[in-house]
């Protein structure tokens, strides 16, 4: 098993309903691909020092959990993926970043 977890990271602040529909869509996705077995995300939790991050402040944290590596790979280019990223990315522009682990607990 291994974990694909992201941190979504959205230039500007968007509306938490617009938040929630970019979430809900990216979780069809990769759940109806059949590579994903359970998917989680939350919004980021805005407190005062969050005004000096080094790099960018959170909007969103995602969790995949597949079955193995074949099945993160195949992800990248699984159908109707860019098309998400292209059409959420023309509304709002994001940055994501994430980092592939066995399950921490």
């Amino acid at each position: 098993m291994i974990h694909h977890t992201m941190i979504v990271a959205f230039d500007n602040p968007i509306p938490a309903s617009e938040l929630d529909q970019y979430l809900t869509e990216f979780e069809e996705l990769v759940m109806g691909s059949g590579l994903v077995d359970s998917f989680a995300a939350e919004h980021h939790i805005r407190v005062p020092g969050d005004d000096h991050a080094p790099v960018a402040i959170a909007s969103a944290i995602l969790q995949l959990r597949l079955a193995d590596l074949d099945a993160l790979n195949t992800t990248f280019s699984m159908p109707g993926a860019l098309d998400l990223i292209k059409r959420w990315q023309g509304r709002y522009p994001y940055k994501a970043i994430w980092v592939n682990h066995k399950p921490l607990a």
